[in-house]
């Protein structure tokens, strides 16, 4: 883990900008490094400064003269392929279940609603929890947590993974003590894969770590639960002769 987090800021409006930098400079162990206001200067940014984290706005303009939208959904996978090492944290005013899955399973390490006080009020702790955990923790605001784990009809369409975020979570369900990057090797994936993969089975699931994931994928039925103890087997197993 680094001993200085240093933090890029992504974001159009200078006061938002500015507020970021004033709560993030309170900090030791935190360094912006650098604050793009438009989406073209994105790139320029993370070339010239090492980012272990991007505070990334959703809805910023390509350029001053291009009001359109920033192409965040196919920008954020880019960026992580580019820059294997680097964490990505949406920010927006949008709590949208379709927006808020649809950026994770991009590859981003969290979605923080920008009226979200409790959690702007503990960007510091947030960011530094997100570096620290090699990929196994993930900040989802309560209210878009709520989004995410929201019934729909019968069941949420949200628990269910891909083939591939299936065979991940088995692996952090059978070695809960290896790190993101050596379940990687087990997935034969190198680089930000691994972390992308397990960052939208999270948004899927709705849960915001490793653990609860896997939690979460058992009482679904989506993988075996852990086996009962040989103590617990036998008595089982007698009482049924």
């Amino acid at each position: 883990m680094p001993e200085i987090i240093h933090v890029a800021i992504l974001e159009d409006h200078p006061m938002v900008a500015k507020g970021y930098e004033v709560t993030l400079s309170n900090s030791p162990h935190i360094q912006v490094v650098g604050t793009a206001n438009y989406g073209d200067d994105l790139y320029p940014l993370l070339e010239k400064h090492p980012v272990d984290l991007l505070l990334l706005d959703v809805e910023v303009p390509v350029s001053k003269e291009n009001r359109s939208p920033f192409p965040v959904l196919t920008v954020i996978p880019k960026i992580i392929q580019l820059y294997p090492s680097l964490y990505v944290l949406a920010a927006s005013m949008h709590n949208e279940r379709s927006l808020i899955q649809a950026i994770m399973e991009q590859g981003a390490s969290g979605y923080i609603l920008k009226d979200d006080l409790k959690g702007m009020s503990e960007l510091e702790t947030i960011i530094t929890s997100i570096v620290n955990s090699d990929g196994d923790e993930i900040y989802i605001s309560d209210e878009a947590h709520y989004e995410l784990n929201k019934p729909r009809g019968k069941k949420k369409d949200a628990a269910v993974l891909t083939p591939r975020q299936l065979e991940a979570i088995s692996l952090c369900s059978a070695y809960p003590n290896k790190s993101t990057a050596e379940i990687g090797k087990l997935l034969q994936v190198t680089d930000s894969t691994p972390r992308n993969l397990l960052h939208a089975a999270y948004a899927r699931l709705g849960v915001r770590s490793r653990a609860a994931a896997v939690e979460r994928a058992r009482q679904l039925g989506l993988i075996t639960p852990p086996a009962a103890p040989p103590s617990i087997r036998t008595l089982q197993e007698g009482g049924e002769r």
